[in-house]
């Protein structure tokens, strides 16, 4: 399945807008549809991309949600992912097989989470909470003192509730009043009312004085002098310059060895990420995230065709595609804020040029959208490819340090 049908992501979001995990499936299929070869893919695959022999665990606390069947649930497979990151979604009705419910619950009893789909809430009994981690429910504005009690009952029971769809901020903010745990969607990229025109903080103007610095290849002092007016800048940067995954073999103390050692092309880059992560505008969790994998996807998806180089661009060009967001300002102004080249700039207005439809195909990732397949043939890219960049990205994303 992975050599033909592209994997697509959903994030699940707490309370404060923070991924807690990834819901993964097949684009435009079914679970219920799902031969036992093509669940077992799906589980294998994924597995063999998230999980090293060395490093373990490469989400490090996020939860993988994937949709399950009976067909399922002794698949070899499974034991390849970490019980305690990893959960089944079922339909409730089908517990009503006792084979299927001595699976869930040999399952639940190794640590694998299990998330009922589909179940009459109001009948939903406490030994449930014995089977299940994890309840779907579809919240209503309507009758909410009603919905109210039986999510109180669900809490007694140990179950943890996910939304879906909230399809709405207002609706949000109701369910997470009301105790729900976490939220399946695509409501963070739409913009919240009353965050707009945040603008830039101070730290975040400083980071944009020495992007436009390195775009014109200043001196690295005139570089080190602007460092230096910012503590927590300074030390970000040498925590990142000595940090395990930079492997400089030494420690590094002096701003002016950190420049040199990392170049200017690696210091842009680094840069970026670090505007984002300054952001402080009330929704910027999922949003960097989103941001980096979006970045780091479109990368990654580029690099073979374009080359290294070129493929650092199509990063800053994911990055940037939800800074107007994630800075509370528009793309225009992000753009007359800082000297982006012109295929940067036309891959962010248009998904036009030479790293437009990276961005673009990296963006159709996570909408499960019909222009995957598109996009992946205009650029010569396999299913395969595609998928494999895609959980690499997620594992990159979960591990840098800014």
């Amino acid at each position: 399945m992975h050599q033909t049908q592209f994997l697509v992501r959903e994030p699940l979001l707490d309370p404060q807008q923070r991924v807690v995990g990834y819901e993964l499936c097949w684009q435009h299929l079914d679970a219920a549809a799902y031969t036992q070869a093509e669940l077992e893919d799906l589980v294998s695959f994924v597995a063999a991309e998230v999980c090293d022999e060395e490093r373990g665990w490469l989400l490090r606390d996020k939860k993988l949600f994937m949709q399950a069947v009976p067909a399922m649930l002794s698949i070899d497979a499974l034991y390849s992912l970490p019980p305690e990151h990893t959960v089944l979604s079922i339909r409730t009705s089908e517990l009503a097989n006792a084979d299927t419910l001595a699976a869930v619950q040999a399952l639940r009893a190794g640590g694998v989470g299990i998330l009922l789909r589909e179940a009459d809430l109001p009948r939903v009994g406490s030994r449930l909470g014995t089977i299940a981690s994890y309840v779907e429910v579809r919240f209503s504005g309507a009758d909410v003192a009603s919905q109210a009690r039986t999510y109180a009952a669900l809490k007694q029971a140990n179950l943890r509730m996910v939304g879906r769809p909230v399809t709405t901020w207002a609706d949000f903010d109701a369910c997470a009043a009301l105790g729900l745990d976490a939220f399946v969607g695509k409501l963070h990229l739409t913009p919240r009312p009353g965050t707009d025109g945040a603008g830039l903080n101070p730290a975040q103007t400083i980071i944009l004085q020495l992007m436009q610095m390195v775009n014109a290849n200043a001196d690295i002092a005139q570089l080190e002098s602007v460092l230096k007016r910012d503590a927590a800048l300074s030390y970000k940067l040498l925590r990142y310059i000595n940090s395990a995954g930079f492997g400089v073999g030494r420690e590094i103390q002096s701003l002016k060895q950190a420049i040199t050692l990392l170049g200017y092309q690696p210091l842009y880059r680094w840069l970026t990420l670090l505007l984002a992560t300054a952001s402080t505008s009330g929704y910027s969790p999922v949003l960097l995230e989103t941001a980096v994998v979006r970045g780091r996807l479109a990368e990654l998806l580029g690099q073979a065709a374009l080359g290294k180089a070129e493929a650092e661009n199509i990063f800053v060009a994911g990055m940037f595609s939800l800074l107007d967001r994630l800075l509370g300002i528009s793309m225009k102004e992000v753009l007359e804020t800082i000297q982006l080249s012109e295929e940067v700039q036309q891959a962010l207005l248009t998904r036009g040029g030479k790293y437009g439809p990276y961005l673009a195909l990296a963006e159709a990732c996570e909408l499960n959208s019909n222009l995957v397949a598109s996009l992946a043939a205009s650029l010569n890219l396999s299913p395969a490819e595609i998928n494999k960049a895609h959980l690499s990205a997620l594992a990159w994303t979960q591990n840098i340090a800014t």
